[in-house]
């Protein structure tokens, strides 16, 4: 009931209408699928049942299908704008575009509410066992391949500055009690830049899954974030040690 490759294959037909070239559209197509391993490496790891394992490929593979008509609209990928999230849930079922990736709406209500769920600060209350399933494993898978992106783009797309840069500011104390408390980090608490910096780390405190945290140890994502910066500031380098520490126990703990 669930064909990963026919959707695929409707994923790239969508995509055509967008230019495939644009940086900003070839990003969130790598986002795309990227995410989508993420949630076949849960799935498995989680030993699933053949259409939950499915159902959570397929969701990887939708739920940031709204960053495109958001680009579409205001060329930004901000979401104070409007909610990327609230985009997919348009184009997928108010526009009628999931019929093109699932043939049957047995699933729709476990999709809906996984997309809608999956970039919110914490998910909404309410959800059946099967549809908080899903709404955990795309926030995990999203929040895995945000560590790749954090490893892997450079420091200037990140925060339009250079490393050299971004190693000079302080951490906030607030921001380090928080990280030590194992709490997610507010927009709104960020007051440097290397509290942004912290915040992304920060991440792996909403995990919902003991996979989540191999992964994370599997690609040594931790030690590779903390390290692309040359900490010239003194305070900031002592708690980015500490920083390293409280994230690495953290993940040993939970895998």
């Amino acid at each position: 009931m669930i064909c990963i490759e026919h959707a695929k294959a409707a994923f790239n037909k969508f995509i055509q209408q967008f230019d495939v070239n644009d940086p900003k559209i070839s990003l969130k197509i790598r986002h795309t699928y990227c995410v989508m391993d993420a949630c076949e490496y849960l799935a498995k790891e989680m030993n699933l049942d053949k259409t939950n394992y499915d159902l959570a490929v397929l969701i990887g593979l939708l739920h940031d299908i709204g960053r495109f008509e958001q680009l579409a609209r205001f060329n930004s990928y901000d979401d104070n704008l409007i909610c990327h999230a609230k985009c997919g849930i348009e184009v997928l079922f108010d526009q009628g575009h999931i019929r093109d990736f699932i043939e049957t709406d047995k699933y729709d209500h476990i999709i809906y509410h996984a997309i809608k769920n999956h970039s919110a600060y914490a998910i909404a209350p309410g959800l059946s066992e099967q549809e908080l399933l899903h709404a955990q494993i795309i926030r995990d898978a999203d929040k895995l391949d945000n560590y790749r992106v954090k490893r892997d783009d450079t420091i200037e797309a990140l925060l339009d500055m250079s490393a050299e840069e971004l190693g000079t500011y302080e951490i906030s104390e607030h921001i380090f009690e928080i990280f030590a408390s194992h709490k997610t980090i507010l927009k709104n608490d960020r007051k440097t830049p290397m509290d942004m910096w912290v915040s992304y780390l920060a991440l792996l405190f909403d995990f919902n899954y003991a996979p989540s945290f191999k992964y994370i140890l599997e690609y040594d994502y931790i030690n590779a974030i903390v390290n692309r910066i040359p900490y010239t500031n003194p305070e900031t380098s002592k708690k980015m040690d500490k920083i390293r520490k409280i994230a690495i126990e953290y993940c040993l703990k939970h895998q």
